[in-house]
């Protein structure tokens, strides 16, 4: 059986895997989605697999038969080649929960996890589609996708990187990270606007003609690092496997046993890797999605109503501030298998802010899927609790998890063993971290040193001297000027 890939909208040819990487996005402003039946795994085959084969396994199923050889190659470099601990993630115990740690890469958070295999996946489909102009490739980030996306496209031939962050709405350590980005093909940009701004004009750019007259003139096409793309997506799902094998080798469980996962959610995409890991076999009970103030997600799993017509606010878990959670659109497609129906959500949204699934849709999206949400002083009051009651130190982004959880936990009486992902290091959220717990405001690099020399717990590598990094990158434009901005990156090529 070939498989192929289809647009979520409806309104694409299929296309295969390949191509899905390259083109990052549906030609008809949806996203690509697996036309096929997920691979039932057989879990106590992979669990006697490390990481990469464990990669391999998993991934090839979303590949031509003739494929597997190709995606083991870019797992072994991603994975196999010491940018990530022996044991890529570790699960560690806080209390009675178990924390997968997702950022031990390159950039200390989790998107590390799938931007250092995308380029890869990006090279070898290029190849096989004997594909010769070059690659732009886009990104709009809201604080750890770009260092991740510049850190895995950096100096790879025939691919050059454009990310766009919004200036006021990523911490100071994310900054830091990608305005001294090296690597002779890549750009930042800061932009005037929050991320759903970026993002919004990042796939507009996808769709206008004026730039794929441009891009097709200059011998250029466009391609995604954010997690609309495929290839952003499917590593995620690994993790998922392996966090739960974990917890067999470790005799927490017997094979077999369902556990839940509680994962801190903004663009869904995180979330939505674990559903698909769910179809493949893995025994997950509930699903449980947990958002900072910006709590559309928990309104959505609660009502089945998506509106994005509220305020938006900055806050201490910055990479969640979203309100356009691009994700949320494949978990609909696959509950509802109705690309017209989903059409017509996204109309509704784009002209109204708001859609809303129908009953036996929501019934089935409820039967999976829990929601809680934090505000920041909860966000402050978990990292403190946790520290004192378990010794484990979060990021704000995952003390939103920990701390919907807790609270899960007591009004629903589940006792399910849970996984909670760890999607970033403390260190990268070092002022709000070293306040919560000892309740003093320190600028940001003092916070790192005074937090280490308090807690114990290592700096990571990649934010080791930081703060003494040049600046190479200090171009900022209004949010509306990003589609004018890619044209004019085009013809300069």
């Amino acid at each position: 059986m070939e498989k192929k890939y289809i647009s979520t909208r409806n309104q694409q040819k299929e296309i295969n895997f390949y191509q899905a990487i390259v083109q990052g996005i549906g030609s008809d402003g949806g996203l690509l989605v697996p036309d096929f039946d997920f691979t039932k795994m057989d879990l106590e085959a992979l669990m006697k697999l490390d990481y990469v084969d464990l990669a391999t396994e998993v991934l090839s199923t979303f590949v031509p038969e003739d494929g597997k050889e190709l995606i083991h190659e870019a797992c072994k470099n991603a994975y196999g080649k010491g940018l990530f601990p022996k044991n890529v993630v570790p699960v560690k115990k806080a209390g009675d929960v178990f924390v997968a740690e997702l950022f031990h890469g390159q950039t200390a958070a989790f998107k590390d996890m799938a931007l250092s295999l995308l380029p890869y996946l990006m090279t070898l489909s290029l190849k096989q589609l004997n594909e010769q102009r070059e690659v732009m490739i886009l990104a709009a980030t809201s604080g750890d996708t770009g260092k991740a996306a510049l850190e895995g496209f950096k100096d790879v031939p025939g691919t050059c990187i454009k990310v766009f962050y919004p200036l006021d709405g990523v911490s100071m350590i994310q900054q830091q990270q990608m305005v001294s980005q090296t690597g002779n093909n890549v750009k930042v940009i800061g932009i005037h606007g929050n991320f759903d701004d970026a993002q919004t004009a990042v796939k507009k750019a996808f769709g206008s003609q004026e730039l794929k007259e441009a891009s097709d003139k200059h011998n250029v096409f466009l391609s995604s690092a954010n997690s609309i793309n495929v290839g952003r997506l499917i590593p995620q799902i690994v993790y998922y496997f392996h966090s739960y094998f974990e917890l067999v080798r470790n005799n927490e469980i017997k094979l077999g046993d369902e556990i839940n996962f509680c994962v801190p959610s903004g663009n869904f995409g995180n979330c939505l890797a674990g559903y698909f890991a769910k179809q493949m076999g893995l025994p997950v009970n509930k699903f449980i999605c947990a958002s900072n103030k910006n709590n559309i997600l928990t309104d959505f799993f609660t009502t089945g109503k998506y509106d994005a017509n509220r305020e938006f606010y900055k806050t201490n878990a910055p990479a969640m501030d979203i309100l356009v959670s691009s994700n949320l659109e494949r978990l609909v497609w696959f509950m509802t298998k109705d690309g017209d129906k989903v059409r017509s959500y996204m109309d509704k949204l784009n002209q109204d802010g708001v859609y809303e699934v129908d009953k036996e849709v929501f019934e089935k999206i409820k039967d999976q899927f829990k929601a809680g949400c934090l505000n920041e002083q909860e966000v402050l009051e978990t990292i403190k609790s946790c520290y004192n009651e378990t010794g484990y130190l979060l990021d704000t982004h995952t003390a939103v998890g920990y701390g919907v959880l807790k609270r899960y936990q007591h009004e629903s009486g589940d006792d399910t063993k849970t996984v909670l992902l760890a999607t970033a290091s403390p260190y990268k959220f070092p002022e709000s971290v070293y306040k919560a717990i000892y309740g003093e405001e320190l600028n940001v690099y003092d916070a790192i040193d005074k937090l280490h020399e308090k807690t114990g717990v290592m700096i990571p590598k990649p934010l080791v001297g930081i703060k003494d990094r040049e600046v190479l990158h200090k171009q900022a434009i209004d949010k509306s000027e990003i589609v004018d901005f890619i044209k004019s990156e085009i013809e300069a090529m």
